[in-house]
């Protein structure tokens, strides 16, 4: 039972789906590699508040955030924690405003967008998606 606690960076993700059922993922600019909209939370920061902060600030999207779908702990390959709490979202809006921090978007189906993303958030949109159908 001595095995050390998890330090985890906290980040708040969002799958967010439009009407017709698509799934938004982003491509990160640093690697390349596909995402759900989110990031970490700041000190004082309600999780939802974070949530609508970071889709705003990544897509330009006004997304409803609403329950948890998922939250997972792992070692990312650097062997450095995380630990993230995945949201159901929806928007009408298709129109994308990417920051700096990202170089696409698309709107995908939910096998589609699970199969571009990591486990942990390939996990979430399954959740997500079954959670809206």
């Amino acid at each position: 039972m001595d095995e050390p606690f998890l330090e985890a960076t906290i980040s708040i993700r969002g799958v967010i789906r439009r009407s017709d059922g698509s799934v938004l993922v982003i491509r990160r600019a640093s690697d390349d590699g596909w995402e759900l909209p989110g990031g970490r939370i700041h000190r004082n920061e309600s999780v939802r508040d974070c949530l609508v902060r970071e889709i705003d600030e990544e897509t330009g999207l006004d997304a409803s955030v609403h329950g948890p779908v998922e939250a997972t702990a792992w070692q990312n390959r650097s062997g450095r924690g995380r630990f993230a709490v995945y949201y159901r979202c929806t928007t009408d809006t298709r129109s994308v405003t990417l920051s700096d921090e990202h170089t696409d978007a698309e709107w995908v189906g939910g096998a589609h967008a699970r199969d571009r993303l990591s486990d942990p958030q390939a996990a979430a949109t399954a959740r997500a998606v079954s959670a809206d159908d």
